[in-house]
């Protein structure tokens, strides 16, 4: 079975999902063997305005559900509280496509370490120089990250994948789609815990 996520690097409800998709893939049990492809959604892409005061502290509370829903870490300190920050999800989402074209057994991993580094470690993952400090923590080259994030063919593939996601009538993360029997099925839209996924999924499995 082939496992499409559509999420944003940049979405509180897509790093909650991700403990419950990185259960599934390591142990798929009855719905074995399972292949993941990741598409960029686009949650704020190309924001150029700064976040207006206050802004932070009401998504935060969005961020406390996301902690009680799943037991998460996240920073009491964040990116979003500096002066002049642009919530722009692009950039995080195009090192993550630059990722899946150039290093696509590393992708799963390095977009978990993006959420990591913004919600548990409070880091600003809108800057390029952050971007490549998590490429580089997960043991991709540097200066070959940076070469991929800047191309204008990695740019247009990130177009490309925000359009897909519209395309599928897809407005809210994360998604999640199975392709099975030749056919696409949203399984997930929105946060789903583990064992509600496993269900979904085994429906869509063949009986024997």
């Amino acid at each position: 079975m082939n496992l499409i996520y559509v999420a944003d690097p940049m979405c509180s409800w897509c790093y909650g999902f991700g403990k419950t998709l990185s259960a599934l893939l390591a142990d798929p049990r009855e719905t074995a063997p399972l292949q993941l492809a990741l598409i960029m959604g686009g949650l704020r892409p190309y924001t150029t305005e700064p976040m207006a005061p206050g802004r932070a502290d009401e998504i935060l509370g969005h961020w406390k559900h996301v902690h009680e829903a799943t037991g998460l870490p996240f920073a009491s300190e964040t990116a979003m509280h500096q002066d002049g920050f642009v919530y722009d999800t692009e950039p995080a989402s195009r090192a993550t496509i630059a990722v899946r074209t150039h290093w696509p057994q590393h992708v799963w991993r390095y977009f978990k370490a993006v959420q990591q580094a913004f919600y548990a470690e409070g880091k600003d993952v809108t800057r390029p120089e952050v971007l490549a400090d998590v490429a580089e923590a997960v043991g991709l080259p540097r200066s070959n990250f940076a070469n991929a994030f800047a191309a204008e063919a990695t740019r247009e593939a990130t177009r490309a994948d925000f359009a897909q996601s519209q395309a599928w009538g897809i407005r809210g993360f994360p998604a999640l789609i199975a392709e099975a029997n030749g056919e696409l099925h949203l399984v997930a839209h929105g946060y789903m815990p583990e064992d509600e996924l496993r269900q979904r999924l085994l429906q869509l499995v063949p009986s024997a």
